[in-house]
């Protein structure tokens, strides 16, 4: 097993989306109150940690991912003394707390950019990314926001446009500013110093951009698209070559992680969006001294079947060397993975074997509020969408409000607030409510939580490299080893019962993960929705 200092390494991390876990004061929103209440229930699991989304001063223009003050606490979700109250409990329960850092850009609102927009000579004129016009007054070059339209918004102050990949309200810091690089490192050891266990790096591969503010090309006709953006988003129209992914990013990993290295045990995951996601994860967590984990985007996708799998895990192991990635189905951002996934699926079976594909995988694993329940997709009506990314780009996509809707506490009404929350409980989803499937146990969250105790103890799981075995159709199989263990894995995420040739010598089939795979006449048998897990028999 890890040492304290790597706890991270194979571990488990529980992402909150703060506004809609818990509402402690009767709001409608949720808050750092509400997420302490529940802190017991998240340990229960068997989770190593928690992974809280922005919680900081913000005007809520993108929901906490355009900060205004990066020290302080947004009052709807409570004050400082609220987090500390809340890491206290986490630690005394042995969970460990990451939080979110959008370093690559701000909300308009904060005093750094309202300074930067006064002039081009005040102090902060070159903290964010300024650029003149072209002759005719347009744009200086052809990059695209992710939310719609051009990337640059024209200030009348300065009389130059400014870059934002996001919303015009969360304009780009300038990273080729040393001063922009040491504020926004002093900022993570604020909260490194009060005692947080790591970052949630969000667009991590953001941070920089060309110099020459050269025309991204266009994306080639039939080339593999892995960027996490709808397909009727301008935005999937260019390769990204000069907007995101820049060299000079490295370096500032290494300064980031070198600061990390002052608080051992801390540690970083990176949100990595790009057409060659597996590379850029390789060069972001290669060598021990830039990030230790990078968030992948493959299994985030509409595309489930055996053959995309094990691409996915292959392109990544043939690339990452001794980089480590951290594996999820889901987050605040793509539709519940049991209404991509498993939309066609027995739902109730389909979500505990989905899940143990991704605890099976090599790297750390990260699970998103009510995944542990099965929470198909809530359907959010048009007039109450909050995501302006859903509302630019609506019908043909409706954001991302439809995976952000309230936990679901109990099976009447909800036990989210006493007061209509922020966002509409989909009754569906009452069904699935924790009360309810604390009492059946052979509920999803009881076969989750049997599933997670059982993982911790299988050392080939958390730390072993992986070896596919192809040629087994629609059933994923491989090999997990490390010197204290050797399993074989067989998974089968279809409705069909799947045979295919025991690959292997096996010492015995392990039992307490809550499957009933078998073996017969040298043959792995999988039933639907069922997986084997077996350890291999001595050479």
């Amino acid at each position: 097993m890890n040492d304290a200092a790597n706890w991270w390494k194979g571990g488990v991390i529980y992402q909150i989306y703060p506004r809609s876990f818990m509402d402690s004061n009767n709001d409608g929103i949720g808050d750092l109150p509400g997420i302490t209440e529940k802190l017991d229930y998240v340990a229960e699991l068997g989770v190593d940690a928690i992974w809280i989304s922005p919680f900081f001063t913000s005007p809520m223009r993108d929901f906490g991912y355009d900060i205004a003050d990066y020290r302080n606490i947004e009052p709807m979700f409570g004050r400082l003394q609220d987090f500390e109250v809340l890491l206290r409990k986490a630690h005394g329960l042995g969970l460990k707390v990451i939080i979110d850092q959008v370093l690559s850009h701000s909300s308009d609102r904060h005093p750094w950019f309202q300074e930067s927009r006064q002039s081009r000579t005040n102090a902060r004129a070159d903290w964010y990314v300024w650029a003149d016009p072209k002759a005719d007054g347009t744009p200086p070059n052809n990059w695209l926001s992710i939310f719609g339209g051009s990337a640059w918004s024209w200030d009348s102050r300065r009389r130059q446009y400014y870059l934002h990949n996001f919303l015009d309200s969360q304009p780009d810091l300038n990273f080729h500013n040393p001063a922009v690089r040491r504020a926004q490192l002093d900022n993570m050891e604020f909260w490194l110093q009060l005692g947080v266990d790591g970052f949630r790096l969000d667009v991590v591969n953001f941070y920089f951009h060309s110099r020459g503010l050269q025309d991204n090309p266009p994306f080639p006709e039939g080339a593999t698209r892995t960027l996490s953006v709808a397909r009727d988003n301008p935005y999937a129209y260019q390769r990204h070559v000069f907007d995101i992914n820049q060299p000079e990013n490295i370096a500032f990993l290494c300064e980031l992680r070198a600061l990390l290295e002052r608080y051992p045990g801390s540690t970083s995951v990176g949100e990595i969006s790009a057409d060659d996601a597996p590379a850029v994860m390789a060069r972001y967590t290669a060598g021990g001294d830039k990030l230790h984990m990078a968030y992948t985007f493959d299994l985030l996708s509409d595309t489930n079947d055996a053959d995309y799998v094990r691409r996915v895990v292959r392109q990544l192991e043939d690339q990452i060397g001794d980089g480590w990635a951290c594996w999820a189905l889901g987050n605040h951002d793509v539709k519940r993975f049991p209404s991509r996934w498993g939309k066609h699926e027995d739902a109730q079976a389909y979500v505990p074997v989905a899940l143990a594909m991704l605890l099976s995988l090599r790297g750390s694993v990260s699970l998103y509020q009510g995944e542990e329940l099965g929470l198909p997709e809530a359907e959010v009506p048009y007039e109450r969408i909050r995501d302006p990314y859903g509302l630019t780009f609506w019908p043909a996509y409706k954001g991302r409000d439809g995976c952000r809707t309230p936990m679901v506490w109990e099976s009447s009404g909800g036990g989210f607030s006493a007061v209509e929350p922020w966002l509409p409980i989909d009754r569906q989803q009452l069904a699935l409510a924790v009360d309810r499937q604390e009492r059946d146990l052979d509920s999803t969250l009881q076969v989750v939580r049997r599933l997670l105790r059982w993982r911790k103890r299988q050392p080939a799981l958390i730390g072993g490299d992986i070896a596919l075995l192809e040629d087994t159709g629609d059933m994923l199989c491989w090999l997990r080893r490390c010197p204290a263990q050797q399993l074989l894995v067989a998974l089968n995420m279809t409705g069909d019962t799947l045979r295919a040739p025991l690959p292997v010598k096996i010492e015995n089939l392990l039992e307490g993960h809550g499957f009933n795979g078998r073996i017969e006449r040298q043959q792995i048998v999988l039933e639907p929705y069922q997986a084997l897990f077996a350890e291999l028999a001595a050479d």
